[in-house]
């Protein structure tokens, strides 16, 4: 195997594909190593193809120190040479990058022996070896690149508003979303974030009006107030309404529900919300609170949970919906920014596809009555690249969000 390396490598074309890091001598054998290095020296000397027997001629006049035993087994070495056939270039990478995965092996081994012998005490010579290498690992791969012809794309651009949001003035700047977004949604408490994605799937024209199988988590409400919101925005009535005319609120809820599945989610983490995508395949998926889901709430957990739900969206072809809270900063007023995200701010910001901040108008004094006015805040948009805020009003005795 090695001399059918050795043999190809004669090939000056075959070289230039296979020099440097991706073919470094020291992944052959001691012998067949040095005759590596000579390889390298007649290319860069000669810049041709090289044959046989001018390789060893090279080679056994390189060295006058070599000994006659020394001689005779190199001689051996470039008699099976000639034998050999050369080697094609896709069974040439498969091939080195076992070499360089056996011989990275065998040094990161060595190393450990050391740490069990208590010969070293530091990790410095280990991380040192894997920086050195990190470009040099040949991975086993065979990419199917992405169709980029016109009308593919053209086609699945056509396709990014699978789900079109029911809300008028957000639909004139945002039609709609598809599997694989992440939509992180965010409000101070209070403000209707619940409402808002209740409006969204269970209001008239909603996403499962439209056919999508939604399914929420929840791990801050109980599900049967959050599930009463779903009803209100589903039938347009309020809880009194639907408790005095119950057949009336059924007629259009029986409609719907097929299409929402609401789940207690308390205590559970993103390996388990990874699991019910898995085996359940939502078109929507809202996770409500998403921060409650990483068992870190540092920065850099927070983080870490807005990636794996990126991830999620991605693998199982579901739009997500992240809900979470806003920072003290973001109270009375009315555009809001990324940075007034609570926790992992550039995290959550960063793997969105499209980022929605729900403010309200600030506090008047003398004002008695409750302000339904809503504004979302459009602060990051890969779907039209629009920014700015969009007017509703919140009709809170049924969770609608209407124009």
């Amino acid at each position: 195997m090695e001399l059918s390396i050795i043999k190809s490598l004669m090939n000056k074309e075959f070289y230039d594909n296979h020099r440097g890091h991706k073919c470094p001598h020291f992944i052959f054998s001691k012998d067949i190593g040095k005759i590596k290095t000579l390889i390298d020296e007649a290319m860069a000397k000669y810049a041709r193809d090289l044959a046989v027997e001018e390789v060893e001629a090279l080679f056994m006049t390189s060295d006058p120190t070599m000994t006659t035993a020394q001689k005779q087994g190199f001689m051996g070495l470039f008699q099976k040479l000639k034998r050999e056939a050369p080697i094609g270039d896709d069974i040439a990478d498969e091939i080195l990058s076992k070499l360089f995965q056996r011989y990275l092996g065998e040094e990161i081994a060595n190393i450990g022996f050391d740490y069990v012998n208590g010969t070293r005490s530091t990790l410095e010579p280990l991380r040192r070896m894997l920086d050195s290498y990190r470009d040099d690992f040949l991975p086993e791969m065979n990419i199917l690149w992405d169709d980029l012809e016109i009308d593919t794309l053209l086609q699945k651009n056509d396709l990014e508003a699978r789900w079109v949001f029911n809300v008028p003035t957000l639909a004139g700047r945002i039609e709609g979303v598809n599997s694989g977004h992440l939509i992180v949604c965010g409000a101070r408490p209070n403000t209707g974030k619940t409402s808002f994605h209740a409006s969204c799937i269970a209001g008239p024209n909603g996403f499962a009006e439209q056919g999508a199988k939604c399914i929420i988590l929840c791990n801050e409400e109980g599900t049967h107030r959050v599930g009463a919101r779903y009803l209100t925005a589903a039938s347009g009535m309020t809880m009194r309404q639907i408790r005095d005319n119950p057949r009336m609120a059924q007629q259009r809820w029986a409609k719907l529900k097929e299409h929402i599945h609401i789940k207690d989610a308390t205590g559970q983490d993103m390996s388990w919300v990874e699991s019910v995508c898995k085996t359940y395949k939502p078109d929507i998926l809202v996770l409500d609170m998403g921060d409650k889901f990483a068992k870190d709430q540092s920065h850099e957990g927070l983080k870490d949970c807005a990636i794996h739900t990126r991830q999620i969206a991605k693998e199982y072809e579901c739009a997500i919906f992240y809900m979470s809270q806003l920072s003290a900063e973001a109270e009375g007023k009315i555009i809001l920014n990324q940075s007034m995200m609570e926790g992992s701010k550039t995290g959550k910001a960063s793997e969105a596809d499209l980022m929605l901040l729900i403010s309200k108008n600030p506090p008047m004094e003398g004002r008695e009555e409750d302000d339904l006015q809503r504004h979302i805040n459009v602060v990051k948009n890969k779907l039209s690249g629009w920014h700015g805020y969009v007017t509703c009003q919140l009709n809170y005795t049924i969770g609608r969000y209407e124009v």
